[in-house]
């Protein structure tokens, strides 16, 4: 047991390195470690079923971790676009999936297997490379996270419905009400125990890191050990555990410490099914047809519909590209297929080949979107509606104006100044609220990405007297400041660190914000006077008092945002 451990270690572990250094997700290193160690090739494990009961841990703190990161405040956050979006794709890529593999000659349940599994992305892959593009704020990384969201909900139900299929008994209307009612039950109690139960114990433990550690893994293996008797998956134990802790102000603590377990045991359960992989050259054509399917079809799905939504073809397509692999969620469902008896090795074989060719060939897709979109861009015009979302708010085509991008709070102070001193103002933001809140207020504006040279065209970018940029990100920044420089209209931009102002300052900004060193300089101000006068303290905290009672109501609550 220890060598099989030691050599799926050292394997993993060179392989992860080797595909990091190529920019490949390490979950691909996993599964070919697999493959390599397994009876098809070297045959170097010796006991796979302790390895198979190791590697369920690994799924059952990944979906701990998922439960304690899935909150229903964040599923009314994720907007009327990422909603609509996440469940058409989801109808869709499944119905035309279960087509396709019927054409193929699959039997109609390794179809309905084979579609749910090409119906989920990998959120884990995709924020990764979003936030490593400094996409995450961006109009379609937001609208992307949003319908991911939505779709490891729903990946959470299907595995809930598979492990009511794991008790073996006959599934019958009395049988599903009962499930339903146990299930229900469980989750109720993990909601009350995060009310009642845990808040006294947490507040007690979190005095001791030890404790907070061993605390949070015995309450997740008590969910799973009653989810076990009570006929569910251990899997769907360690999610309600996850639930339960995600309203605890140390959940973000708790999920730190518990990372570094899911992320040893869930290698295993990649090269697990990696070992398990058997190819025949008859699934050659399903894997290239579903592979197809999944890199080209998804991202048309989710093009058409936010084209019907209004979106500009560049936002669409940037989206769409999140959806062209297939999710870890997909290997967990199909693993569990596997093990109910539903699907065969080979058919399992074949969505986990799916999602080796998707999740490298999406990578560089996601990597390189901008190129592919220069590429593509003469023909995804049909994905896109005359009369845009992107567009509205702007009554006529300013001229002399100012473009304001980014209006929640230190925006929105630039704005409120601007219209005092009654100056043409156009805004230009990509948050729905704000969106609503400059509509209600009759203010000019464009929703929108600002690096998307169409947004800027339509404002009127050449013929505007000045540009504001409140966004802290870098790259949008450089881009506005060298489009400002070929119409030599000034720009104002922000930064939250020295090397980058000193970059934009480089390339021609006409000034840079940095939030920090301005608070630094009204701090100095403020203590100046306060020395010179004690008393004026308190006149200067009755306004500052005044001032935050306004911005709340504005809806201004964090102040590390724009």
């Amino acid at each position: 047991m220890i060598y099989d451990l030691v050599l799926i270690t050292i394997i993993a572990t060179v392989l992860a390195v080797v595909f990091w250094r190529f920019r490949q997700p390490t979950i691909l290193a996993y599964l070919i470690a697999g493959m390599i160690m397994g009876p098809n090739l070297l045959n170097l494990v010796r006991d796979q079923i302790l390895i198979s009961a190791m590697s369920q841990l690994g799924v059952a703190f990944l979906l701990f971790l998922v439960g304690m990161q899935l909150n229903f405040n964040k599923m009314k956050n994720v907007g009327t676009t990422s909603l609509i979006t996440g469940i058409g794709q989801i109808v869709f890529t499944a119905f035309f999936g279960y087509v396709i593999s019927l054409i193929l000659g699959f039997s109609s349940l390794h179809s309905l297997y084979i579609a749910i599994a090409l119906t989920f992305s990998s959120t884990i892959i995709i924020i990764k490379l979003l936030s490593e593009k400094n996409d995450m704020d961006s109009l379609y990384g937001r609208i992307a996270t949003g319908f991911l969201l939505v779709q490891d909900f729903v990946a959470i139900i299907i595995l809930i419905f598979l492990s009511m299929l794991g008790t073996g008994d006959m599934i019958t209307v009395g049988l599903l009400g009962e499930t339903l009612l146990i299930g229900a039950g469980l989750f109720i109690a993990a909601i009350a125990s995060s009310k009642y139960i845990l808040p006294p114990v947490f507040n007690i433990t979190a005095k001791s890191q030890e404790l907070l550690f061993l605390v949070s893994i015995s309450w997740c293996f008590l969910f799973v050990y009653v989810s076990s008797m009570l006929g569910f998956s251990l899997q769907i134990g360690a999610f309600l555990a996850g639930i339960s802790l995600a309203p605890l102000p140390f959940c973000y603590e708790i999920s730190g410490k518990i990372k570094p377990l899911r992320d040893f045991f869930i290698v295993l359960f990649f090269v697990l099914l990696g070992m398990q992989m058997t190819f025949s050259t008859a699934l050659l054509t399903p894997l290239i047809i579903l592979s197809l399917f999944v890199l080209i079809g998804n991202p048309l799905i989710v093009m058409t519909l936010m084209g019907l939504l209004g979106y500009r073809k560049r936002t669409s397509f940037f989206a769409s590209l999140a959806t062209a692999q297939i999710s870890e969620f997909s290997l967990i469902i199909i693993a569990f297929g596997t093990m109910l008896g539903h699907i065969s090795v080979e058919v399992s074989s074949l969505v986990t080949s799916v999602g080796i060719i998707t999740i490298a060939i999406s990578t560089y897709m996601i990597t390189f979107n901008e190129k592919l979109y220069k590429i593509f861009s003469p023909i995804l015009g049909v994905f896109e509606k005359r009369h845009l979302k992107e567009e509205a708010g702007v009554a006529k085509r300013l001229k002399n104006h100012i473009i304001v991008i980014g209006c929640h709070r230190m925006g929105y102070v630039i704005v409120d100044a601007l219209k005092k001193m009654k100056k043409d103002v156009l805004v230009i933001d990509f948050n729905p609220d704000i969106i609503r809140m400059l509509k209600k207020e009759k203010i000019p504006y464009m929703y929108g990405d600002v690096t998307d040279m169409d947004i800027l065209d339509k404002a009127n970018i050449k013929n505007s007297k000045l540009i504001v940029s409140t966004l802290p990100d870098i790259d949008e920044n450089k881009f506005l400041v060298k489009e400002s420089k070929k119409y030599n209209v000034p720009v104002i931009v922000t930064a939250n660190y020295l090397r980058d102002a000193n970059e934009l300052y480089c390339i021609g900004a006409d000034y840079v914000i940095l939030p920090y060193f301005l608070g630094g300089d009204k701090m100095c101000s403020l203590l100046k006077n306060f020395l010179k006068n004690p008393k004026s303290i308190r006149k200067t905290k009755l306004e500052h008092f005044k001032y935050l009672k306004w911005r709340m109501e504005l809806g201004h609550e964090h102040a590390t945002n724009k």
